[in-house]
Parts: structure tokens; C-alpha cells; sequence
């Protein structure tokens, strides 16, 4: 069989010297020799042309030696040491072939008597010779052949495999669910940044139009102070020119010579400078000539702030995605649920995600203190919400505490159940005048209260009393197809106080 660096080694072979290229060099035709084949080849002929295509190179002296193939000359250092190991490598391994069959031949021996080993003592479950058959030490002994004894006892090793490889296709199936859980991963951060983006892009978005609209109030103010300015200068250009007219016209009076004309003309030119006397007050200043700054930059992060409060929201509960029956499809921004028994989605079986109830919890445990949070049912004709304790059991059968409002087929019932210490159900039917599109869910863990009412309608529908131990997570559960529910947003308000 050719060696697999035969084939490489005709690739990486000088055409002069038919050996691996040593300090290969490149002429201008883009053949390759050794650097030393090449000085032998020039010094025996005239011309310095290519030993492969004849085609004459440059004149290259000591100074402009042609240049070093780089990458020939690594490839020809890699291939030669990577040769020297797989060599070194079957020395090795024809060697340690010898040793294990020298070692062979000699464990097929008897030890005691130097025989053929050819049988098997059922007795001390060992191997044996002929002569050790006939010896005094197995006397009373049954034996096997080799061979026999051989293939009873794979057959005992072939039934231990069975659990072993039980526990193999375990392990397989846990590394599938982590590399599924990897590529659910991916998906999750790609998806996530995605929203991100979108939301720090309507940011953006609303910042700019903000600035634009900001900037577009100044400009406007800009133009209507600096036309008023504009008109007021225009008004006194016309006062002025018109006194300085006036003066110009006495002026011409004064300078006459002749006695008798100007004092023929004396009333007239007194009349005429009282007259323009007259109404010559102190210009006024225009009022409120400059630019408002106070006005556009006072409190402007805070005022642009208090206006992003109409296009942001804050929700107490938002659903948690890798708790979510996979049934359950969840908004963008984890507010709202809806189910599609029909688009079973490929989600990874962690720890934390219901498989045997269409349930999906809050993202936030709560251990303390007081909580509220609104669900919008709808028209929905069968939900449930509540809250679950942080042991309730997720996979499997259903198992553990919870406080739960339900609507279903045979009306409205809140019920509370205690499986994990084996108790029953206890459900109390609930009659509201009307049937809620709201439901609002208040949570007083240490004064041990839950209650539910319908904020439209200000009723209230129920109140469960217990004293809380672990931490509640906020649950909802939906049971008709393609129908949703959503957790509102609470109003946001920003409250000055002085410090």
C-alpha cells in the first residue's frame, strides 16, 4: 500500500535534483528549485533560464539573489517533520505488535508444566493444561474446553454489557438535551438582541425627534425675536431720517444771508422744529428681545424624560418564556400569552418549564412584602391565575401549593390546592354580577392575604387567608385554543419632592 506522503511528496519534489525542496526559490515563471540545485544548473550553462520551461529569468547577481519561496519552504519544513513522526510512529507500533505477540505465545503457556493452556477448571476458574487435570492440585475438578468455557462466559459478560449500555443511551440522551439546550441558547440570545435593538432603536428614534422638535421651537423663537428686532430697527432708521432731515432744513435757515428772508421764515422754522419736538420721546427697547434660554434648557433631561412616559410602560409581572408549557406562546415583550394547541414548539426539557399543564409562571418570586398586578381575561372562557409555591412540581403529575381563580365550563371557583401534603381541593364557587375582563391580583405575603376583584367594576370576587412559608410565583393558565391573556401595565407617575 502507497504511504499517504507519496502522493504529497511528488507535489513538494525539485525537478533537478528529484528530492525535497531544501531553501526553495521562485523565478519570475513561477517554477520552483532547491537554491543550490539552481547555482549548479546556471554555472553549467551560459544562460540563467528555467531548467523546467527555458524561459530566461533576469540577470541576478549576489546582490539580487531570485527569492525564498516562503510558503514552499514551511510547507516542505511540516511535511518532512510530520514524515519523521509517522515513521517513528510505525517503528513504534511494529515494535509493540512484536512484543504483544511474543507475550501472546507465551500466555497460551502453562505455567507449572510449559503445555498448551486448552482447558478451563470450573472449580478455581481458572485455565489449565492437560497435566494439570492429572495433578493432585485439581484433583475431583470439572473442566471445560477452552473454547466452551469462552463462550459461556462472554455470553455472562455480553448480559453485564445490557445495563451498561443502558446507561450509555442515558448519557445520550442527556448530552442530545444539552446540545439541544445549547442550540436553544443561540436562538435565545439572537432573539433577544433583536428586541433590544428594537427597543433601544425607538429610543433612539424618539430622542431624536425630541431634539428635532426641541431645536425647531428655538430656530422659530430665534426668527420671531430677530424679526421683531429687525422691524423695530427699520422703525427707528425712519424717526431718525426724519429728524435728521428736520435738522438739515433749519440748518439751510441759519446759513441764509439775508436778514429779512429768514426772519420772514422764523415762525415757520420755530413751528416747524416744535412739531418734531413734539412726540420725540426716549425710544423704548423692545421688550423680550433675547432668546429664552431658561425656557429650553431648564430641567431639559427631566422634561424630556417625564415625556418618554408615554411610550414606555412598566408591567409588575412579566411571564418568565423557560417556564412556559410549549403549547404557550408568549409577546415579544413577555406580557401577553396565547395558546396554540396546534404549534407545539421544540424547547428544551429544563428544570424549570411545566410538561403536563398548559402554565406558565412570573419571572419575579415573591417572599415579602405587598404586590399587585392586573390580567386581562377577555372573552376568554377558561383561564386560571393565581399564584404557585416555588416547590410545586413541574414535571411529571401535578403536586404542591396553590391559590388559584379559575372560569371554565361550569363557572367561576377559586380554588386552593395542597397536593404535596396530600389533602384535598379546597374550592369555593364564586358568583360575580358580571363576568370580568380584568382581574386584579393583590398579594400581602406577610399579613398572609391573596385577593382577586374586577377593577372595572370595583367588586370583589375572593380572598384566600394563609400563612405563607416559601416563595409564590405569579401563575396564569389558559385552556382554549388560540384565545390569550395578558398582564397590564401599571401607571407610571413621577412625584417631586423637596429635599
Amino acid at each position: 500500500m502507497a504511504s499517504p506522503f507519496t502522493r504529497l511528496e511528488e507535489e513538494l519534489t525539485c525537478a533537478v535534483c528529484c528530492d525535497v525542496f531544501k531553501d526553495p526559490v521562485v523565478l519570475t515563471c513561477s517554477h520552483s528549485f532547491c537554491r543550490g540545485c539552481l547555482q549548479e544548473w546556471w554555472t553549467e550553462r551560459p544562460a540563467q533560464e528555467c531548467p523546467v520551461c527555458k524561459k530566461r529569468t533576469k540577470k541576478s547577481s549576489g546582490k539580487h539573489p531570485p527569492p525564498t519561496n516562503l510558503v514552499l519552504k514551511n510547507l516542505c519544513e511540516k511535511y518532512l517533520e510530520e514524515k519523521r513522526q509517522s515513521e517513528v510512529a510505525a517503528a513504534a507500533a511494529a515494535a509493540a505488535s512484536s512484543v504483544a505477540a511474543a507475550s501472546s505465545e507465551e500466555l497460551d503457556l502453562c505455567e507449572a508444566h510449559g503445555e498448551k493452556l486448552r482447558l478451563f477448571c470450573r472449580d478455581d476458574e481458572r485455565l489449565a493444561c492437560l497435566v494439570c487435570r492429572d495433578s493432585d492440585r485439581h484433583a475431583g475438578h470439572k473442566f471445560s474446553p477452552v473454547d466452551e468455557a469462552s463462550g459461556r462466559f462472554k455470553e455472562t459478560v455480553r448480559e453485564s454489557l445490557k445495563p451498561l449500555r443502558e446507561k450509555l443511551e442515558v448519557f445520550d440522551r442527556a448530552k442530545a438535551k444539552c446540545d439541544r439546550t445549547g442550540d436553544h441558547i443561540l436562538l435565545q440570545a439572537q432573539s433577544t438582541e433583536t428586541r433590544i435593538k428594537a427597543q433601544f432603536e425607538a429610543f433612539r428614534r424618539f430622542l431624536k425627534d425630541e431634539e428635532w422638535a426641541r431645536i425647531s421651537a428655538l430656530r422659530r423663537e430665534e426668527a420671531a425675536k430677530s424679526r421683531t428686532v429687525a422691524e423695530r430697527v427699520a422703525e427707528l432708521d425712519r424717526e431718525t431720517a426724519s429728524l435728521a432731515d428736520a435738522i438739515r432744513a433749519v440748518e439751510d435757515q441759519l446759513r441764509a444771508e439775508d436778514h429779512v428772508t429768514f426772519l420772514q421764515s422764523y415762525r415757520t422754522t420755530m413751528e416747524r422744529v416744535q412739531l418734531t419736538l413734539q412726540p420725540c420721546a426716549e425710544p423704548q427697547v423692545v421688550s423680550g428681545p433675547l432668546i429664552d434660554e431658561a425656557r429650553h434648557l431648564g430641567n431639559l433631561a427631566f422634561s424630556v424624560w417625564d415625556k418618554m412616559k408615554e411610550m414606555v410602560s412598566y408591567t409588575p409581572v412579566t411571564l418568565d418564556p423557560n417556564t412556559a408549557y410549549p403549547e404557550f406562546i408568549l409577546s415579544d415583550d413577555l406580557t401577553g400569552v396565547r395558546l396554540d394547541v396546534l404549534k407545539t414548539q421544540q424547547l428544551p426539557d429544563n428544570r424549570e418549564r411545566f410538561d403536563w399543564s398548559d402554565v406558565v409562571l412570573g419571572s419575579e418570586g415573591f417572599s415579602s412584602g405587598v404586590h399587585s398586578w392586573d390580567v386581562e381575561v377577555g372573552d376568554n372562557a377558561s383561564w386560571s391565575l393565581g399564584v404557585l409555591a416555588e416547590s410545586y412540581r413541574r414535571k411529571g403529575d401535578a403536586g404542591g401549593e396553590s391559590w388559584l381563580t379559575k372560569r371554565g365550563s361550569t363557572g367561576f371557583h377559586a380554588v386552593h390546592s395542597s397536593r404535596s401534603t396530600g389533602g384535598d381541593d379546597d374550592e369555593t364557587v364564586l358568583a360575580p354580577r358580571r363576568k370580568p375582563r380584568r382581574v386584579r391580583v393583590g398579594l400581602d405575603w406577610s399579613g398572609g392575604t391573596l385577593s382577586f376583584s374586577d377593577p372595572d367594576a370595583k367588586t370583589h370576587l375572593h380572598t384566600f387567608r394563609h400563612a405563607f412559608s416559601e416563595r409564590l410565583f405569579p401563575c396564569v393558565s389558559i385552556l382554549s385554543h388560540n384565545m390569550s391573556l395578558k398582564m397590564l401595565p401599571a401607571k407610571v407617575c413621577v412625584t417631586l419632592e423637596n429635599t
